[in-house]
């Protein structure tokens, strides 16, 4: 049977992507962790990481090792945590992978109580917009905002998530308002990341798409959202990210009769395990807690948010 704390630095060799970094982690010289790698890969009969000199890649075999391994030490982590559950916190590092302009707006701004809530946790909070391999990147869980199907990965529902069409007043008296989803992608200035065109929207007559066109193209959502405040387009936005300005009056909202689609929403996912780690547990009961069902930033759009999917536009 292989070492455990082996199994430790090869899952820590992975995450941080070098053997020095996996060594300044644990305390421990770049050479004896080499050794124990290497240690490790002779007890297991094959090569586990193809080691150059600018960096480190996992084998085929290594890939399937680690996922494993990362599951034998959470399931450890979990057994000590349930036997002094009565008496310990939460503790060790938690590394969390989130978007970009969520995790900015609606969770480090709440990370300070949450670490007084959890004094013995470490967060590593990463900003991403591309799709982490959750296992295979070393996160102990990602905020997504999606429509999940992957039956690989166990997700909690955090809260929901509505899009909107909207657009500034500037724009509007400029260009006029859009009257049907024909008139919207025919005769307006249309704002997407390139990863969000085309928009899928559900109204009266069941899901339209529209294909967005401007003179702008992108890969930033906050570049989309600057534009848009600018009053260079109309864009379909999240009211987690454009709520204080619609309560200011700053965006208008347009064709409330579509919206984006219902199953999207904003989900804690986790890689499908046995237990769940302690660590990880108390990080999503407090994002759940703060969220909700009816979460703040929502807050003031009541009216909308009431309307009927075949509501007349205004």
């Amino acid at each position: 049977m292989s070492n455990l704390t082996d199994m430790e630095i090869f899952a820590r060799v992975v995450s941080s992507g070098s053997m020095s970094a996996a060594g300044r982690e644990m305390s421990l010289s770049p050479a004896v962790v080499s050794k124990r790698i290497r240690r490790l890969e002779e007890k297991l009969g094959t090569r586990l990481l193809q080691r150059t000199t600018r960096q480190i890649a996992m084998t085929e075999a290594g890939q399937g090792f680690y996922e494993r391994v990362v599951a034998i030490l959470a399931s450890v982590e979990e057994a000590e945590s349930f036997v002094s559950r009565g008496s310990a916190k939460a503790r060790g590092n938690l590394r969390v992978a989130v978007p970009t302009s969520f995790g900015r707006l609606h969770i480090a701004p709440h990370l300070g109580r949450f670490l007084s809530e959890n004094p013995d946790l470490a967060v590593n909070l990463d900003l991403s917009d591309d799709f982490v391999d959750i296992v295979g990147d070393g996160y102990d869980l990602a905020v997504r905002i999606a429509e999940l199907s992957d039956s690989s990965l166990v997700a909690r529902r955090l809260a929901p998530v509505h899009r909107i069409l909207c657009a500034s007043p500037e724009y509007l008296e400029k260009h006029g308002v859009p009257q049907s989803i024909e008139d919207l992608a025919s005769n307006h200035v249309t704002l997407a990341a390139t990863n969000q065109d085309p928009w899928r929207l559900a109204g009266p007559q069941g899901i339209e798409t529209v294909r967005t066109q401007a003179p702008i193209k992108t890969n930033s959502n906050e570049v989309v959202r600057e534009c848009l405040l600018e009053g260079v387009g109309i864009a379909l936005r999240s009211t987690w990210d454009v709520g204080p300005e619609l309560r200011e009056g700053k965006l208008k909202i347009l064709l409330p009769q579509y919206r984006a689609s219902k199953d999207v929403g904003l989900y804690a996912v986790y890689p499908s395990r046995q237990f769940l780690p302690a660590k990880v547990r108390v990080f999503i009961d407090f994002l759940a807690k703060l969220y909700g069902s009816s979460p703040y930033w929502d807050a003031g759009l009541d009216d909308w948010l009431r309307l009927p999917s075949n509501a007349k536009a205004s």
